[in-house]
């Protein structure tokens, strides 16, 4: 019998060590294959994504809590309230001329209807000037103080930007996608994991390639190809020096301009300063936010140029009201003569997909 038990437990130990041994080479397997693909998305100590998808950060969340009195009025709405029907003789010099020479020369005098600024205490966004502002500065979805971004305030209570299905989310998105002159590719560099890496560096490019569909051209997927434009596109490289912890990157802030294509397949840029990433990677992605202090009247002229009045009244967007709210919330770039601040604290949701980025003297040497 002990003899019996002795065989029985041996046996057991045998089948324990060969199962713990099994365990140990999926584990040994899985991590190795985890860093081969993680080898094999670095392409060396670089890794590159391309741009799928951008929007401003407007956080929507409880609208009666947020914007308190709805939504602002727009070029129709404020027209009316102008110029209402009541059998006044009026010119066309006084009436519509006149509102559209606002449009294009807008002043900071005051109006005769109110704007509505978001109420809400929770927005999207990063801390750009390192401090908490109770009074102004907002709280992150996950809690965190300290987060700057004045053109949420501005905006969320504006339908073409603040509502659920913000129709200026789809379109700018829509035209990028389509217009390779806003395709934005960022290139990491001296990368050692893209889990923790205590210096990275991350460059600017403007891309000239498309984006890579799925079969039923509804997502994006990575793995494409991109050329780098050196000819045309030299304004929009930039170099940014950053960390990766727990696989977030965070660089520092630099002054950048960056390809913002508008509608009618005209080409525009948008100047955004001390510029800085938050971004979670991926070896198939990255996503998070690009936050800085937007150039207001960079951003006024660049709205105006791709989006008419009578296309701007389908969101409620009064330019001229807009830009009185831009300028009144206004917290960054201040004017050296003046110290009046001429651009506002915003974030950028973005998405990205990994890609390979190909320079010219790649090609030249492949061939």
């Amino acid at each position: 019998m002990k003899d019996a038990a002795l065989d029985k437990f041996d046996i057991g130990s045998y089948a324990h060590r060969a199962l713990l041994a099994t365990g140990l080479g999926l584990l040994l397997a899985h991590s190795m294959s985890s860093m081969a693909q993680e080898r094999d998305a670095l392409q060396g100590d670089r890794i590159g994504y391309v741009l799928t998808n951008k929007f401003w950060s407007i956080y929507r969340g409880d609208e009666a809590e947020e914007c308190p009195d709805g939504y602002n009025d727009g070029p129709r709405e404020q027209y009316n309230k102008l110029y209402p029907n009541d059998g006044s003789e009026r010119t066309l010099m006084e009436t519509q001329l006149a509102r559209e020479a606002e449009v294009w020369f807008p002043t900071l005098s005051l109006e005769q209807y109110p704007f509505y600024d978001s109420q809400g205490t929770v927005a999207k966004g990063l801390n750009l000037d390192g401090l908490i502002d109770e009074k102004n500065d907002y709280r992150s979805p996950d809690g965190v103080p300290g987060i700057d971004n004045q053109f949420n305030r501005a905006m969320r209570c504006v339908a073409g930007y603040g509502t659920p299905d913000a129709y200026m989310s789809f379109f700018e998105n829509r035209v990028m996608h389509d217009d390779e002159f806003g395709r934005i590719v960022i290139e990491l560099t001296d990368v050692e994991s893209i889990e923790n890496d205590a210096q990275v560096t991350l460059t600017l490019y403007r891309g000239m390639d498309g984006l890579m569909l799925d079969a039923a051209g509804q997502n994006f997927l990575p793995y494409s190809t991109q050329r780098v434009d050196y000819r045309w596109g030299q304004e929009f490289i930039y170099s940014m020096e950053g960390t990766i912890v727990d696989g977030v990157l965070t660089t520092e802030p630099v002054d950048i301009v960056i390809p913002w294509p508008v509608t009618f397949s005209l080409s525009g840029a948008m100047i955004i300063y001390e510029a800085r990433f938050e971004l979670a990677l991926s070896k198939e992605g990255a996503t998070g936010l690009l936050g800085g202090y937007t150039d207001i009247e960079n951003w006024y002229r660049h709205s105006n140029q791709g989006w008419s009045t009578h296309h701007q009244s389908y969101g409620q967007l009064s330019q001229p009201s807009v830009y009185r709210a831009l300028y009144r919330l206004a917290d960054g770039r201040p004017d050296p003569q003046t110290g009046e601040f001429t651009a506002i604290s915003s974030s950028v949701e973005v998405d990205f997909k990994q890609t390979f980025i190909v320079h010219p003297s790649e090609l030249s040497a492949n061939n």
